[in-house]
């Protein structure tokens, strides 16, 4: 017999002995988790999300999707699948998470499983594109990516693995987030005993509840959807601005960081700047800074934290710093939702994010660097205030803020669809302009993909799959051109004409060249550019 948890609806009497819905029929248990220590069940307790723990629990029972709003800090990310690991739900099926970036499945892993007082990659794992951390029949709680979700359910479209999903950092928006988003709306129509939570700081409530909800009727009783607020940030923090706008905002970042080490007290210091360039020469300016320190004053530990980086070079940024160093990472919005780096008091936000725009002409995306959201500009700010009392410097003038778009744009309506195009034609949806995104795409964005599809083969003239090479583009983990090249490139005779040996070379070049898209510079970071003299507008709160 399978137990798990019954929770009454909030507001109702406790259990008594006499209640019908605690006998040993109907597969209600109570549940001690021993391997708790004292220590970490403070902390998780401390955490915002604890009093509200089993109000979400209640409603994760009663409707099949729960959407739950919480502040940056609250503890959700870590919290919910222990609380429903807690509440016997692995008893039907794995407790999945996605999160938008690798680094956030790593670390959240490590953190619940530590939590939980169990080894990474048994009780808790994480699953991310070339790393596969879980044990079939042991895993209970499984963090992963969007897109590992999406290729699970090709093998798997109604994710009968599967008791509860929980979409994290929904309001990111990304390609697949949107893609999964879609996805689940289907399966949940199939499967009634499949709970979805949707967890997210800034997401649209109302118009999640109104995607999800299949009530028809105007009987509230029949919703299957509910949303729950969880208050966040346990700690006030202070914002301040630049009384006029940087001319270059990575030396102002050097110079800010600067004052900050010499006139706040100890607290760790994260930077906010766009791009892998960006981040490297901060990096190195401030290693200069740091070399010139008197000897007075406390030395400086400084980190780079971005996507190109390997797992364990990222979670360097997550250990602590020795006594008498101040720890300085220099990020890009890597970090700016979903992960934790301990120790964070202060944040230097540079007003600007790298985003990528497609080109529907010339069928190319670009990274373009534009201000940041309002609402990303909070999520940069929460990222402070998690130990105590914390800072946050804008680089930019408070009236600005203001003139800030209200959310970022998602990524379905601003980069190439083919690669989503292909995945949901793989799981089956064939008519794309039918099927239901939360953010509908534009019109001639899904014709250039559909178009681009059908040039590289993996359409047919009819806007069908093509198989095997339509089929087998889908299951790799890069856009359709690579995957093209790659299979073109290992099946000569069946895709393509005869090659001479010469041909055949440059083939095989190709296909390492692909390889190579995927993976970090193996020559290193970039090298800066020469420090220059900057004159840095100052920032009030500062001076």
């Amino acid at each position: 017999m399978s137990y798990k948890l019954k929770f009454l609806k909030p507001g109702d009497d406790i259990f008594t002995e006499d209640r019908s819905d605690v006998d040993q029929t109907n597969g209600t248990s109570f549940i001690y988790n021993p391997h708790h220590s004292m220590t970490i069940d403070k902390q998780r307790q401390r955490l915002p999300v604890f009093p509200a723990r089993n109000h979400i629990l209640y409603l994760i029972e009663k409707f099949q999707t729960t959407i739950v709003v919480g502040e940056t800090g609250s503890g959700k990310s870590t919290q919910l699948p222990q609380y429903l690991r807690e509440a016997g739900w692995p008893v039907d099926g794995i407790i999945g998470i996605t999160q938008p970036r690798r680094v956030a499945c790593t670390s959240l892993a490590n953190r619940v499983a530590d939590e939980c007082d169990v080894i990474l990659g048994r009780e808790v794992g994480y699953s991310i594109r070339f790393d596969d951390r879980c044990i079939p029949g042991t895993t209970q709680i499984k963090y992963m990516t969007e897109g590992i979700l999406v290729r699970e359910m090709m093998a798997d479209p109604l994710l009968r693995q599967y008791s509860v999903i929980i979409l994290d950092e929904v309001h990111e928006r990304t390609l697949y987030t949107d893609i999964v988003l879609g996805l689940m709306k289907k399966i949940l129509r199939k499967r009634r005993d499949l709970r979805l939570v949707i967890s997210s700081a800034t997401v649209d409530a109302d118009q999640l509840y109104n995607f999800f909800n299949f009530n028809t009727t105007s009987k509230r009783e029949k919703d299957t959807a509910a949303v729950i607020s969880v208050e966040g940030r346990t700690h006030p923090v202070d914002i301040f601005y630049l009384e006029e706008g940087a001319a270059d905002y990575v030396k102002c970042s050097v110079e800010t960081v600067m004052k900050i080490h010499r006139k706040e007290p100890a607290g760790d210091i994260l930077v906010f700047l766009t791009g892998v360039e960006e981040v490297d020469n901060c990096v190195s300016y401030l290693k200069e800074e740091a070399a010139s320190l008197k000897k007075n004053e406390d030395s400086l530990l400084v980190l780079p934290m971005h996507g190109s980086l390997s797992n364990s070079e990222q979670l360097r940024a997550f250990q602590s710093s020795p006594v008498g160093v101040r720890k300085v990472v220099v990020a890009t919005n890597i970090a700016e939702t979903s992960v934790t780096i301990p120790g964070i008091v202060y944040v230097v936000d540079c007003g600007f994010a790298k985003l990528r725009w497609y080109n529907v002409k010339s069928h190319t995306d670009s990274l373009v660097v534009v201000p940041t959201s309002r609402a990303s500009a909070t999520q940069r700010a929460g990222r402070a205030g998690r130990v105590r009392s914390g800072k946050v410097y804008r680089l930019y003038p408070e009236d600005e803020f203001d003139k800030l778009s209200e959310v970022t744009p998602p990524e379905m309506v601003r980069t190439n669809l083919s690669p989503a195009v292909l995945s949901l034609m793989a799981l089956g949806i064939e008519n794309m302009l039918r099927f239901d995104f939360p953010s509908p795409p534009p019109a001639r964005h899904l014709t250039a993909a559909l178009d681009e599809l059908v040039a590289l083969g993996a359409l047919s003239e009819d806007g069908t799959l093509t198989r095997p090479l339509g089929q087998q583009m889908a299951e790799f983990p890069l856009s359709p051109q690579l995957s093209k090249m790659l299979l073109v490139s290992a099946t000569p005779t069946a895709t393509a004409p005869r090659q001479s040996p010469g041909e055949a070379k440059e083939s095989n070049q190709t296909s390492a060249a692909s390889a190579q898209r995927t993976r970090p510079n193996p020559l290193g970071p970039r090298r800066p550019c020469k420090k220059g003299a900057a004159v840095t507008p100052s920032i009030i709160g500062l001076e």
